[in-house]
């Protein structure tokens, strides 16, 4: 049985990346979560470790390495361009940029849920949180996008089949987006079982239709209140991820459906979260010895970030 810790890994690197003025993704949102574990004493219950940075070979259990090295081979020129006199930031689509500290922040964001991973699989940690950015679940197999370079929970999945040898895993992802880049890297793998609920039609306006059967996508319309939320879990999800029997779940953790979120419509609140987790912990401990490593997405409102962070960590840690 694994040991009945929470652990917490972060990287200071993850607070250099930052993609201009007033950029909602901002370095401020880690900042705000350690603020409220702090001044709750949720901080001194967790296993607090350093993120090491993934390795290539790693990233590219889930990425081409076609992508992998273009991402290196844009911080090169940017770091030229500087040096140059240019601008500080190159930007990959309309909301997306990076600086000189993305490659870095980016590889220590992946390599958080790999070390989770690795620690939970070793029975060091029960669980863990995973408190980095830049995000991971728009980033593709071959694509950035969406604040997204790297696809972290989807490079941890691939990590616990591939080298740890477990044979299904499942990725629940409650971002007010869909996780487009995730269903990329893993539709169609039966090791797989990825289940989420997400804000239709929004960003990406994808998700609507499944690409394929081991996807349980739920689109919910614009201001659907957290009770509703909790009834399609409950008659949707839980009976999949009972019949799947997943050794590992994986969490995409974004909290931007909270109803105080400007940058989506969904009417969720700290309580919500803190069910949703209870419902995915009973998974994890009836058929998983309790494994799950959750991996920070989205969730702008900084307040209501850190309040989502605390009730979602308070129920891991069993506060």
């Amino acid at each position: 049985m694994s040991a009945n810790k929470t652990g917490y890994f972060s990287h200071p690197a993850c607070r250099k990346h930052e993609m201009g003025p007033g950029h909602p993704e901002c370095p401020e949102r880690l900042d705000a979560i350690d603020d409220r574990l702090l001044v709750t004493g949720v901080a001194d219950a967790l296993d607090r470790r350093q993120a090491p940075q993934a390795s290539l070979a790693d990233l590219e259990l889930a990425h081409d390495r076609l992508h992998v090295a273009a991402l290196r081979g844009l911080r090169e020129e940017l770091q030229e361009s500087i040096a140059a006199g240019g601008p500080a930031y190159a930007a990959i689509d309309p909301d997306t940029a990076i600086n000189s500290h993305t490659w870095d922040a980016a590889l220590h964001a992946a390599g958080a849920a790999l070390a989770a991973t690795d620690a939970i699989m070793a029975g060091e940690l029960e669980n863990a949180f995973c408190c980095v950015r830049p995000p991971g679940h728009h980033a593709c197999r071959n694509r950035a996008m969406g604040f997204c370079f790297f696809n972290n929970v989807a490079v941890a999945a691939r990590y616990a089949l591939e080298r740890h040898r477990l044979k299904r895993v499942a990725v629940v992802d409650f971002d007010v987006h869909h996780g487009n880049g995730t269903e990329d890297i893993l539709a169609g793998d039966p090791r797989v079982l990825m289940v989420g609920f997400f804000q239709h039609p929004f960003y990406p306006y994808s998700g609507d239709r499944p690409a394929a059967d081991n996807m349980l996508n739920l689109p919910v319309p614009a201001y659907t209140r957290g009770m509703e939320i909790r009834e399609l879990i409950e008659s949707h999800w839980i009976p999949r991820l009972e019949a799947f029997k997943p050794e590992m779940v994986f969490i995409s953790a974004g909290f931007d459906a909270h109803r105080d979120d400007d940058l989506g419509q969904l009417g969720l609140t700290e309580q919500d979260y803190a069910w949703i987790t209870g419902r995915i912990k009973d998974i994890a401990r009836r058929h998983a010895r309790g494994r799950i490593v959750s991996s920070l997405e989205g969730g702008y409102n900084l307040d209501a970030l850190g309040r989502s962070v605390e009730a979602h960590v308070r129920v891991l840690a069993d506060l």
